[in-house]
């Protein structure tokens, strides 16, 4: 397993935070980055300084504080290992490496005993350790999807939530697990927190609701709180008021006895997955490269701003230039014709502070979606903004407008005037990763519930199921498919529409390296196509598949980056971009049987020769009127 490398920030992450934790007893706090690193903060009179970088192979999600030795952390990765660290012993690595896991490490929490550990991961189990001598002492329970979030109380009860809707309390003895509770959701459940007594567990449900359970997981209070999901749930040191992280941007003071809102934080660069309530200051995650910091008292921002990170998300093209989506709300268009010489011609636009996470283009008009929720329409000498109100994952062209998917689950169509003209709440259960077109009144579309599904606004036909999340989808033709999930797999097959359904001819399945694949592109003819994947594990690989396929083929490596592969782009029939969350853009070219790199930049130099002292804002965009919704 290949190690992230990025470069190290004195100042903080190079890449978003995606956990909090505050020390019990001591002004510091705890970080975890997709940069493959753990930090600790000494915060004090509201400004952070990192002290001390803990590194692991992959993104980090979790760090937990020891209740008991202080100078204890532990940390969970996606390199499917929980370390423990000393911090007494300066400069150490690990003391304890617990790496039977075999998947991603969600989230970690210790019991009282100060000794225990439980860990929590992708393959949905809840896994018991001793942390003394690295025993797993056995699995405490087993979720049927990934298991998210873990938390255990003062009297050491264990909660776990997973995507697969199951909250489960149990108490666990020296080696197993004695009787507990268990509710079932019809919606994912990502987070939990137990109160500081310890009598009530707040969970976050992803249709927007927060519930308050008591031990038995009897409903005590549930309040509905956004129409994007929530993430992330805290409880301040006196239980009076519940803090939340939802996917609207928002941070949501509540206050505990009844749900009533108090104050809520808004900011495009927060990502509320994580949030921690310490004695005067709460600390969300965030895009940037440290924590954000809010006054626990009225919720107002407090400290410096996160400084930027520039990972990209999303790639289109645009009459003749190349468009990047980014971690830091950037826009950045290089031109083509100049996207291999010395010196690159590139522009910038602010589309807010917060990741451009999806982009498609017709004609002039581009479409950009963000995680806020809003859907940036761009034409020539106008600007508006559609408010869609969750994580705009996936976006195309179609039909003279747009159609966008979203994290909730819904397709949106945009018209012709920028407005939202139709909506189907429910076209996928889970989050729609990725759409594509197959011509000018169908396209497919791939999400977290596994399916891949192709037709038009209306009805909607499966073409095919993946072991796991669907993470990206490609077209070519009109009726070649490509799709690449977490199952490490990446599936191909020919389409057809006949007799008002769309359905498979033929398909088969490349295999590369034994990690989930995070995007895919068609390049040449249906019948001979190149399929490019990339990787969690940061290869770009090529197959060159017959008409019938070449079976389980491991695929021939083309670029190696130094994190995750996230998109690519195709811009002629011979010709991709592929682009990294280390902010490296790869031009690849696929012709008389070879697949080769023609072209390398990377995001930082082409912020800089775009000029970002003379950018170009649209925070508050105009022109296209209200872009409400359409009666």
């Amino acid at each position: 397993m290949r190690s992230i490398n990025l470069p190290v920030r004195t100042t903080g992450h190079a890449a978003p935070v995606t956990h909090v934790a505050w020390h019990r007893t001591r002004p510091w706090l705890a970080t975890a980055s997709y940069d493959g690193t753990a930090a600790v903060w000494e915060v004090t009179d509201g400004a952070a300084r990192p002290t001390r970088r803990l590194r692991h192979r992959r993104l980090v999600n979790c760090t937990a504080w020891n209740p008991v030795r202080h100078d204890v952390l532990a940390t969970a990765s996606a390199d499917k290992t929980v370390a423990v660290w000393d911090l007494a012993e300066d400069g150490a690595g690990p003391r304890r490496v617990l790496a039977r896991h075999t998947d991603d490490v969600n989230s970690v929490a210790w019991l009282p005993d100060g000794e225990r550990l439980v860990c929590v991961s992708q393959d949905g189990s809840a896994t018991l350790w001793n942390t003394a001598d690295g025993t797993l002492l056995g699995t405490l329970v087993s979720h049927t999807a990934h298991c998210m979030a873990v938390d255990v109380n003062a009297d050491g009860l264990v909660a776990t939530a997973g995507e697969d809707g199951l909250v489960c309390v149990l108490a666990p003895d020296g080696t197993g697990t004695s009787a507990g509770a268990r509710r079932r959701y019809a919606t994912s459940v990502e987070g939990c927190a137990w109160s500081r007594s310890g009598r009530l567990l707040a969970v976050a449900r992803d249709d927007g609701f927060v519930d308050v359970l008591d031990q038995d997981l009897t409903v005590v209070l549930s309040v509905w709180v956004s129409r994007a999901a929530t993430r992330s749930v805290a409880w301040t040191s006196d239980d009076s008021m519940l803090l939340v992280g939802a996917y609207d941007g928002h941070v949501h003071f509540l206050r505990a006895l009844d749900g009533t809102r108090i104050s809520r934080y808004e900011d495009a660069a927060v990502w509320p997955r994580s949030v921690a309530a310490g004695t005067s200051a709460v600390a969300v995650g965030s895009f940037g490269g440290s924590p954000v910091l809010l006054d626990a008292a009225d919720g107002g921002r407090i400290g410096a701003t996160p400084a930027a990170t520039h990972g990209i998300n999303a790639l289109t093209v645009l009459n003749g230039r190349l468009a990047l989506g980014c971690d830091s709300g950037l826009l950045l268009e290089v031109d083509l014709a100049s996207a291999t010489s010395s010196a690159p011609r590139a522009r910038a636009t602010r589309i807010g502070r917060g990741p451009v996470l999806s982009l498609a283009a017709s004609g002039g008009d581009l479409y950009a979606g963000t995680y806020a929720g809003d859907v940036i329409v761009r034409r020539p000498g106008q600007t508006g903004v559609l408010a869609l109100e969750a994580p705009v994952t996936s976006l195309i062209a179609h039909d003279g407008g747009a159609v966008a998917g979203t994290y909730g689950g819904e397709l949106v169509r945009i018209g012709t005037s920028g407005t939202a003209v139709a909506r189907r709440p429910h076209a996928h259960q889970g989050s729609i990763k990725a759409l594509a077109a197959l011509d000018a009144t169908a396209f497919v579309s791939a999400a977290t519930d596994h399916r891949l599904a192709a037709g038009g606004f209306g009805r909607r036909d499966d073409l095919w199921r993946h072991g796991n999340l669907v993470n990206a989808v490609a077209t070519l033709d009109a009726e070649l498919v490509a799709t690449a999930s977490r199952d490490h797999t990446v599936r191909v097959g020919h389409v057809e529409h006949r007799s008002g359904t769309w359905r498979v001819r033929r398909e088969w399945t490349l295999l590369g390296a034994d990690e989930s694949v995070k995007a895919v592109g068609l390049l040449g003819h249906a019948d001979h196509p190149t399929v490019l994947a990339g990787s969690y594990d940061f290869t770009l690989r090529a197959w060159r598949p017959g008409p019938y396929g070449t079976g389980l083929t491991d695929g021939e490596i083309v670029a190696e980056f130094d994190q995750a592969v996230s998109c690519v782009c195709r811009i002629d029939r011979t010709t991709a971009a592929v682009a990294g969350w280390d902010g490296r853009l790869l031009l690849v070219r696929a012709e008389d049987g070879r697949t080769r790199v023609v072209g390398r930049l990377d995001v930082e130099s082409l912020a800089d020769l775009a000029g970002l002292a003379d950018l170009t804002d649209l925070g508050d965009p105009a022109g296209l009127g209200d872009l409400g919704e359409e009666a």
